[in-house]
């Protein structure tokens, strides 16, 4: 058995190119871990932001020899830390929280809680499951943000709303008494419509809230009502409240048992599940410069 793993990783940021693969020593598992065998780890706009120095330019990551990429993933567990229940062979699918850290899931092994990880249930596979942790936890804690819609007064625009965050926010929102409205391109019309929300291409001020997803920021803020509430997805980076209007961002963060509903959703067809390619993880640089370019519906999934 090989002693070490491969990893994408970054040790000095530049986007794509910086992008290369190292060995990493191979992990045991501690009490409440267990170790993963990684079959899909999604390409997310974050990912780019850590490439490219984003994060690194905020403080938010300090590694001495290089940076890991990649939050969630998809794969089966090979081994387990004392006081696991979960079999080895069993597939879940987690997420990694925190820019500061050596490696990520952009790799062939991972070591987890035990609480951040869910099983996959059966009808979905790893490569479907693998979009779901960091995107669905985020749309999930961006209704958290924005609590029950109060009466009378419950329009709720999401911004990117044809998006992987946007649209799980579109869904999740409804079932907190939100009337949402997705802005999204002319061409994302159906998406939308099929996700129970109204559409627009074009939005005028005034609304009850605003999730950003489509990261407006200003922009987005300029939308909401006097009083209202926006919620955007860059954290430590919220424009400056005005307005008597709350804002919050969102910091996604494991959570196994609201996985594991996410993921049940997902396989029932609750939740849309996009992937647009998958790509060996040696080209994780290529399907970097590809969701650069914009305009991908669905995820590039790297494949260790």
């Amino acid at each position: 058995m090989s002693t070490t793993f491969r990893a994408a990783v970054v040790r000095s940021p530049g986007g794509p190119d910086a992008i290369e693969i190292v060995d990493v020593p191979l992990a045991e598992p501690g009490p409440g871990q267990v170790r993963v065998e990684i079959a899909a780890a999604p390409v997310n706009p974050v990912d780019l932001g850590v490439a490219g120095g984003l994060f690194h330019a905020m403080g938010l990551v300090h590694q001495p020899t290089w940076t890991g990429l990649g939050w969630d993933f998809a794969g089966t567990i090979d081994a387990v830390g004392r006081g696991v229940a979960l079999p080895v062979g069993t597939p879940v699918a987690g997420l990694i929280d925190g820019f500061d850290r050596d490696f990520g899931t952009y790799a062939e092994q991972t070591v987890v809680s035990v609480a951040d990880v869910a099983v996959v249930p059966r009808g979905l596979d790893l490569i479907a499951a693998s979009t779901i942790p960091l995107n669905g936890l985020a749309a999930a804690q961006i209704v958290d943000l924005l609590g029950d819609a109060p009466r009378d007064a419950d329009r709720l625009l999401v911004t990117g709303a044809a998006g992987a965050v946007g649209g799980y926010v579109a869904v999740l929102a409804q079932e907190h008494g939100w009337q949402v409205t997705g802005l999204a391109r002319a061409d994302d019309e159906m998406f939308v419509r099929g996700l129970g929300a109204d559409f627009t291409t074009h939005a005028d001020p005034g609304w009850d809230a605003v999730a950003d997803a489509a990261v407006l920021q200003e922009q987005g803020l300029a939308l909401v009502r006097d009083g209202g509430i926006f919620v955007g997805v860059r954290p430590n980076a919220e424009p400056p409240a005005e307005r008597g209007i709350t804002v919050a961002a969102v910091v996604a963060h494991p959570d196994g048992p609201r996985l594991r509903d996410l993921l049940t959703r997902a396989a029932s067809g609750g939740l849309p599940t996009r992937v647009h390619a998958t790509v060996p993880l040696e080209k994780a640089a290529d399907a970097h410069r590809s969701v650069a370019l914009g305009g991908v519906r669905g995820r590039y999934v790297l494949t260790p």
